[in-house]
């Protein structure tokens, strides 16, 4: 019988289908910081807050600052939950700009990659 421990790791790893202009998304391994319910509702809570106020701000902003703006929540997210990446640039916050910055639904899609681990753990585990 395999052992068993009450303590998760502290990382995990979940492949991320990046989108990519003109082709098929493309699978990329991402491992990502572990957080247990109340730090992972604490975090999501954080985002809803800030997603709400530059929801607020959206009709004082030009496109280029609101956009600006969004970027910077994603970056910041990315940096809330990943702590490395199988691309060839190396996992900076420069880089992670860059991938934000790259197409509009590639924040979206490393996020879901994260939750749906966490989802597939619940299902596994019933």
């Amino acid at each position: 019988m395999a052992k068993f421990t009450l303590i998760q790791n502290p990382t995990f790893k979940a492949d991320v289908l990046i989108p990519q202009v003109g082709g098929e998304p493309v699978k990329v391994g991402f491992e990502f910081k572990y957080l247990d319910r109340t730090a992972l509702a604490e975090l999501y809570a954080e985002w809803g807050e800030r997603n709400k106020e530059l929801g607020q701000k959206a009709e004082e902003m030009s496109l280029k600052e609101f956009t600006a703006a969004q970027i910077d929540l994603q970056v910041d997210q990315i940096k809330a939950v990943v702590v490395g990446w199988g691309f060839e640039e190396e996992f900076t916050e420069q880089n992670i700009r860059v991938l934000v910055s790259s197409i509009v639904s590639t924040p979206t899609a490393v996020l879901q990659a994260y939750a749906e681990a966490f989802s597939q753990a619940r299902l596994g585990n019933s």
